[in-house]
């Protein structure tokens, strides 16, 4: 995300730091004006499923919870933010591991740093994040331990998420969503393109990208603006790493292995859009979708994020 952003500023000018939405050249510059201690109250809901031969829809899973995001600490350059997850709801699921993940998910907290303008920069707190994972992933494996090769699909999942890097890339989602458009100054219907590079959801080298982000609209009376923002990745590189994945997840489960040429081609496409508030940088409400494409499945992934 940092590099995302970098490459948007180095793009377009900066605005005062005392202006974000400016209606005389219909421009908008995301900042955070945050105060210490400051807190407010958001609802995530997470919708997933898996569209199989385009007809067939499987493996729904339907949940929400809340999330207290603090400004911990202030300083002339930076935030420290706290992200308290509570009240997991899950409303439907058909994978029973998942949902045992996720109920084990209450209470868990992430701490992070952003700079003056509200945009991500790390995780201060990622190894309180690994060992939640790994305590958890540990908790799992008596209670299905029927499951064939289980405990080693689960080992994977622990050494997938064992460095500060794979926390920031992989495991938090839903705050690099919040985060995607501080600290950039955007024109009214202009697009804004980038070639960026973005984390690889299979552990590895990042994929390259192609990014585009615009303001779609003004709201000058109720002193907000909305935004949208498209990244794909290279397909090539997305359909190498599925590849290699299930290829290693096979040899753990010990069944066959796909032939390289039999393996069709994979897509990872991910569509934001954002409404934020103008006077202070909150973000009112924003929703995600991610689409990825392996072994003639369409992956499904929708998050929103609203205030309450």
């Amino acid at each position: 995300m940092k590099k995302i952003l970098f490459v948007l500023n180095v793009l377009v000018f900066t605005l005062p730091i005392y202006s974000q939405i400016n209606s005389a050249d219909s421009t908008v510059q995301v900042i955070g004006y945050w105060d210490k201690n400051e807190k407010q109250t958001y609802i995530i809901t997470e919708n997933s499923y898996q569209v199989k031969n385009s007809t067939d829809t499987i493996n729904r899973q339907l949940y929400t919870y809340n999330v207290d995001v603090e400004i911990s600490d202030s300083t002339a350059n930076s935030y420290i933010v706290k992200w308290l997850y509570t009240n997991f709801n899950i409303k439907e699921s058909a994978n029973p591991v998942l949902a045992k993940l996720i109920s084990l998910s209450d209470s868990l907290s992430v701490i992070f740093k952003t700079d003056e303008y509200g945009s991500f920069q790390e995780v201060l707190n990622w190894e309180e994040g690994r060992d939640f994972i790994k305590k958890s992933c540990e908790l799992l494996k008596p209670e299905f331990k029927t499951i064939p090769n289980f405990d080693k699909v689960i080992d994977q999942i622990k050494n997938l998420y064992s460095s500060k890097e794979s926390i920031e890339n992989s495991a938090i989602d839903e705050i690099h969503q919040f985060y995607a458009f501080h600290g950039v100054k955007y024109k009214l219907d202009e697009e804004i393109n980038a070639d960026i590079k973005i984390p690889n959801i299979y552990g590895g080298k990042p994929f390259d990208a192609l990014l585009t982000g615009m303001l779609e609209q003004i709201n000058a009376e109720d002193d907000n603006a909305i935004f949208r923002m498209w990244q794909t990745a290279d397909s090539k590189q997305v359909t190498d790493a599925a590849y290699d994945y299930l290829n290693s997840m096979q040899q753990t489960m010990k069944v066959p292995e796909v032939k390289r040429e039999d393996f069709p081609v994979s897509t990872n496409d991910v569509r934001t859009a954002s409404s934020i508030d103008g006077d202070t940088g909150w973000v009112l409400y924003s929703i995600q979708t991610k689409e990825i494409v392996a072994d003639n499945i369409l992956q499904v992934n929708e998050r929103s994020i609203e205030l309450q």
